[in-house]
């Protein structure tokens, strides 16, 4: 059986197609600028890339060409649309309701559709991404796969923020969590590469890249993460602030005039290691930079390597030790001097790095020493994998 795995942003679309017989990527892509007159998709397909000028004004369009590439004669990969046994659907948000992957239903998409307030730049886009499915193949299965869901196992006192109890009765604020598929994925992976059981194993997974999180994940379940009610909690990323002292808010409104979405502006496209550095967004510029002698691009890595091996220690709290420590996503895969810098923190809890390992980039890999008592290891992420294993459970 062959899944479809769509992940709809607010003016762009990623998929790819996955046989689930081999778990092999058989095409993925990404559909950029939707809804301008210039936007284009970007196809890859048996080892060759292609790229087509496309205008979608829509989602709807956009999925409807996409779907046409899928089964074109030169660039496709089956035939009709009658060899994909369903399609699943990225999800960020599913608040309290969901606590698994579901079949879509009108009444899922409802309560996907509460949950948009706690996830603006996110929920929307995904049912912009669902409807236009409905439309274009009405009767194909689709499952909801949360971001959420994974988290959902988090213990109330983890989760249950200091202030009034009424505004979580009235409003569902909470610790949510997010990247739950990335962490779910990487998880098990590492489990499978070590031999062991995964009911055995105390893991802390930091997912590092634009977005980042840190979580806890002991017996396979979820016991504590970095990001909160949305995904601007947590450690810093890269334009977004993480935690900060409440007041810092207040403050700064009432001092710069700032509405409220003045202020959400600010913490989530102003902020984070951008916001300290004034470089760039990317973190390879910011290396860059800082190797050069900047001092504000070496602050913000500071920063960063600091309040990331934190929450790292913070996890360990929540688990009582720590067996395993994986790094994966942009920066985990890909960023020695930062897996360093974060390791190098961490040696009171046993976490040994070894130099020479740690020069490999965005492979799966053992990083740590032989004498380390925290293994750690590098697993690039598989996002969409995980989403097209939950869409075949239920669509089977």
């Amino acid at each position: 059986m062959k899944i479809l795995v769509l992940n709809s942003g607010s003016s762009s679309l990623k998929y790819q197609v996955i046989d689930m017989q081999t778990e092999e990527m058989l095409a993925k892509g990404y559909f950029e600028r939707i809804g301008q007159p210039n936007s284009f998709l970007t196809h890859k397909v048996k080892g060759e890339q292609h790229k087509f000028e496309h205008p979608a004004k829509n989602h709807e369009q956009a999925i409807a060409f996409v779907l046409n590439r899928l089964t074109n004669e030169h660039y496709g990969v089956i035939e009709s649309l009658d060899e994909l046994g369903g399609i699943g659907h990225r999800v960020v948000h599913g608040g309290e309701k969901f606590s698994d992957a579901v079949i879509i239903t009108n009444e899922v998409v409802e309560e996907i559709k509460k949950c948009s307030d706690l996830a603006p730049l996110h929920n929307p886009a995904c049912i912009l991404g669902i409807e236009a499915c409905r439309k274009i193949v009405p009767n194909m299965k689709m499952v909801a796969v949360f971001d959420t869901a994974f988290h959902q196992t988090i213990a109330k006192e983890k989760y249950m923020y200091p202030i009034p109890y009424k505004y979580y009765k009235k409003y569902g604020i909470r610790k949510y969590g997010f990247h739950g598929t990335s962490h779910q994925y990487v998880s098990h992976r590492v489990a499978e590469i070590l031999g062991r059981n995964i009911n055995e194993l105390k893991i802390v997974n930091c997912h590092l890249g634009q977005g980042c999180s840190v979580c806890a994940i002991k017996e396979g379940k979820s016991v504590e993460t970095s990001m909160g009610l949305t995904p601007l909690g947590g450690i810093p990323m890269g334009t977004r602030s993480g935690d900060l002292d409440p007041s810092i808010l207040t403050y700064l409104m009432q001092k710069e005039k700032l509405s409220a979405d003045d202020m959400n502006f600010v913490l989530n496209k102003e902020s984070g290691v951008y916001g300290i550095s004034g470089v760039s967004v990317d973190f390879r510029d910011i290396e860059t930079e800082a190797l050069s002698g900047d001092q504000y691009a070496n602050l913000a890595l500071d920063v960063f390597h600091y309040l990331t091996a934190s929450y790292i220690a913070k996890c360990a709290v929540a688990m009582g030790g720590i067996d395993v420590l994986t790094f994966t996503a942009g920066v985990g895969e890909k960023g020695p001097i930062s897996r360093k810098a974060i390791c190098e923190q961490l040696e009171f809890l046993g976490v040994n790095i070894d130099e020479e390992k740690n020069r490999m980039r965005g492979e799966e890999a053992e990083l740590s020493t032989a004498d380390s008592k925290v293994k750690i290891y590098t697993i690039p992420t598989n996002e969409e994998l995980m989403i097209a294993r939950e869409t075949l459970k239920l669509v089977k």
